[in-house]
């Protein structure tokens, strides 16, 4: 089962001071915070390789 790097995403809500994105891919709901953590973990990752 490939884990989805959540290629495409749209805004669903915006709170007082937080985002949620929507993966168009997946179907994920996160918070744009998290998305952002994703991206750096996967460059630290392939730099590390």
């Amino acid at each position: 089962m490939n884990q989805c790097k959540h290629p495409r995403v749209q805004i669903v809500s915006r709170d007082e001071d937080t985002e949620y994105v929507e993966c168009l891919e997946c179907g994920d709901v996160f918070e744009s915070s998290e998305f952002k953590d994703m991206a750096i973990e996967e460059n630290a990752q392939a730099d590390e390789a």
